[in-house]
């Protein structure tokens, strides 16, 4: 089959399913991944034949985007901050709101070398890797409750020629050693069990619970733990970053007054939602 005739089958069988423009994202990143085709190869090759197995393949991955799993799952890859991260059934997929939290902190702190920097709830290890390359000279440790996150971000260290420091840790009984970093950030899980009939299926049904959700009658779990094992944990003048629930942003800063920080911040992401805090620890 020629790379006409493979997208046209594709887009067929999705074009019930999805809009066409998220069928044609799909497209993209399965050649991408498979055929190692630019944008502009799908078009300039369209004539040329595919490989029965990378036929097959595509089919396979069809069958999977009509049960709704994720597309990075499928190609066991996603992108973030200009990095490739494998991913898998244990860890979310890095999303592009968290690339701004990333940003966020780079652009306040890349001037500055020899951090000693901590993410928490790190998953992939998107945060901890993508701070580690675009930071100077910075120590970076990552904490997670679960070991085949840990491995799996291990990996995505090593593809990425970055050194993190793994460590398996419950942050809900976690003991901090005192002035330890200059920097936590965290995108711990935030969403509330009653927004679950909010949410897509490709979330609820392939993306690990455990990373996603709090109990509704204790929104603030996660970012109660952080803020007391950050209080102890940060350097004087140290800086603590959150990604939140869009409904809690107010919530979050009060959060962190009630622990002393300063100078409160809460951001919104390129939506227009409330999205990121951070604040400054001075004891």
């Amino acid at each position: 089959m020629t790379t006409h005739q493979v997208i046209s089958d594709i887009k067929s069988a999705l074009a019930k399913a999805y809009p066409e423009g998220e069928v044609r994202a799909f497209v993209r990143i399965l050649f991408e991944e498979w055929m190692h085709y630019s944008t502009v190869d799908i078009y300039m090759r369209a004539d040329s034949e595919v490989p029965p197995f990378v036929v097959e393949k595509m089919r396979h991955a069809v069958q999977r985007l009509l049960r709704h799993e994720p597309i990075q799952h499928i190609v066991g890859v996603a992108h973030f901050h200009g990095h490739r991260f494998a991913v898998s059934k244990h860890t979310l997929i890095p999303r592009p709101e968290t690339e701004q939290l990333v940003d966020m902190i780079v652009d306040r702190n890349q001037d500055v070398p020899d951090l000693c920097v901590l993410d928490i709830g790190t998953g992939s290890g998107c945060i901890a890797c993508s701070l580690a390359r675009a930071l100077r000279f910075a120590e970076v440790h990552a904490f997670d409750i679960s070991q085949p996150a840990l491995d799996l971000a291990a990996d995505n260290a090593s593809n990425l020629g970055v050194k993190v420091a793994f460590h398996h840790v419950d942050i809900l009984n976690a003991v901090p050693q005192p002035q330890q970093f200059h920097i936590i950030v965290s995108n711990p899980p935030y969403i509330c069990m009653h927004e679950q009939q909010l949410m897509e299926d490709n979330v609820l049904r392939y993306e690990p619970h455990s990373a996603l959700f709090v109990p509704d009658n204790d929104p603030m779990l996660f970012y109660r733990a952080i803020a007391r094992y950050a209080s102890v944990a940060l350097k004087p003048g140290g800086k603590l970053y959150f990604e939140i629930n869009a409904a809690y942003g107010n919530a979050t800063a009060q959060l962190l007054a009630n622990f002393h920080f300063a100078e409160i911040e809460v951001a919104r992401d390129f939506y227009g939602r409330d999205r990121f805090v951070s604040a400054l620890w001075l004891p």
